[in-house]
């Protein structure tokens, strides 16, 4: 599906409250239709997202960082990561 093949509808709602959250009155959602107006995706603000994450229980962004640092000199470049990328970009073009 396109992106000129997306329709977007709006409606105001009230979502669930976590323990010690107030709610927005203006928070609002966005349905993502296809072409048959049929949902395929659902857009909301993102302070909703974060009490929506912490309801269910998952961990904070903090948390999904990964420290790769024992990872550091393991392997030796033979070229300049910047000169390596400039070198295979040019290849497509």
């Amino acid at each position: 599906m396109g992106k000129t093949d997306a329709h977007t509808r709006s409606f105001v709602v009230a979502p669930e409250k976590a323990v010690g959250e107030e709610s927005h009155a203006k928070d609002s959602k966005k349905i993502v239709t296809d072409e048959a107006y049929q949902p395929v995706a659902v857009q909301i603000d993102y302070n909703d997202w974060l009490i929506i994450e912490r309801s269910l229980g998952l961990p904070d962004d903090v948390a999904r960082v990964t420290d790769l640092s024992r990872y550091h000199g393991l392997i030796s470049l033979t070229e300049d990561p910047l000169v390596y990328q400039a070198r295979i970009r040019n290849e497509w073009s």
